[in-house]
């Protein structure tokens, strides 16, 4: 099987490649273009729009390996193809293929359909390296569609009560499968410069996108709702006194008090992460001889699966005192 080691970021020493590292490295496939999968890399591997949304959120130059879905590539006696992850726009999964066996890397993904990301695939592989945010039993996302006209509602009656709802949303990803709902449900989208500037680039490699959302004004947010960043919400662009109704979109809204630790009006379970249920049935979909788990609850996630009778692993520091397989080198032990 591919070997692999594990130092912020997970590293194919025998074909020198990484995958989404931290930190700048000479060679690197970057699943999407979220700020925490991104460094200033020599060379990257990536699909068109997520090196697209890199160049405007990453300034400087660097080598682009360009890969549509589906295609295959030979980078340093190893093929890679590019599969779609349904996390955000762009958002991809790695599959590896050498001599030494099959390798796939999820990033952050997601299987359940959405309005503003390609639909994930999967393929089967020797290997399979997750991301596991949600991987704990007490994660399983409503529908969307059920979650989508709880956010509709919500708009609604503040809007009905006078006050300015907003809702607090990533600027890429999340941001656009909010305004794509609104704009179907026939609200008005007013956005933050940063989630308007996101969504013209989504427009732009995505022409298929709506129409109908605008960008913020200050003295003109009656009847509109405003789609805004997270750490934006105490904007001084904002009027003062202004009656907002603010509620935050996140898979962590299933935690109890999730408002409360917000800080907002109401919390709705949207997310671009596969939930609990989602990272069962991906590994039951790839068949892999062996997981390896990254982020949130990666460990308890990997001992859920050897409980199942999969061989599994977290790459964090829990694990690694556990970690004895011969070609896995986590950072900490070498």
């Amino acid at each position: 099987m591919i070997s692999l080691r594990y130092d912020r970021g997970l590293h194919l020493p025998e074909h020198a490649l990484w995958l989404d590292p931290h930190a700048r490295q000479p060679c690197a496939f970057v699943s999407h273009a979220h700020s925490d999968h991104l460094a200033a890399h020599a060379e990257i591997i990536a699909h068109p729009s997520t090196a697209r949304f890199m160049r405007e959120r990453l300034r400087g130059t660097r080598r682009e390996h360009l890969l549509e879905f589906g295609e295959t590539r030979t980078f340093r006696d190893c093929a890679v193809t590019l599969l779609p992850a349904g996390h955000i726009l762009g958002s991809a999964q790695s599959f590896v293929e050498s001599a030494a066996g099959t390798l796939l890397y999820t990033g952050d993904f997601k299987l359940r359909p959405g309005r503003a990301a390609e639909p994930a695939q999967w393929r089967h592989a020797e290997t399979l390296i997750m991301e596991t945010t949600f991987g704990r039993p007490k994660y399983g996302m409503p529908p969307t569609e059920e979650v989508i006209g709880q956010i509709i509602a919500f708009c609604r009656a503040a809007l009905e009560d006078g006050a300015v709802p907003m809702l607090l949303a990533y600027s890429l990803g999340k941001a656009q499968e909010a305004i794509h709902a609104l704009l179907a449900a026939g609200l008005a989208p007013m956005l933050h410069e940063a989630v308007f500037k996101m969504t013209e680039i989504h427009r732009e490699l995505s022409p298929t996108f709506p129409t109908g959302y605008v960008r913020f004004a200050k003295k003109n947010t009656a009847g509109k709702v405003l789609v805004w960043p997270p750490n934006a919400r105490h904007s001084e662009l904002l009027a003062p006194g202004l009656k907002l109704r603010t509620a935050v979109l996140s898979g962590w809204a299933l935690d109890p008090g999730a408002i409360y630790r917000y800080r907002c009006d109401a919390a709705f379970p949207l997310t671009d992460h596969a939930d609990y249920p989602d990272l069962l049935r991906y590994v039951e979909l790839v068949q892999p001889r062996r997981v390896f788990t990254l982020h949130g609850f990666a460990a308890e996630f990997a001992a859920d699966l050897r409980r199942r009778g999969v061989e599994a692993w977290a790459l964090t520091e829990d694990d690694q005192l556990e970690l004895r397989l011969p070609d896995v080198v986590p950072a900490a032990n070498r």
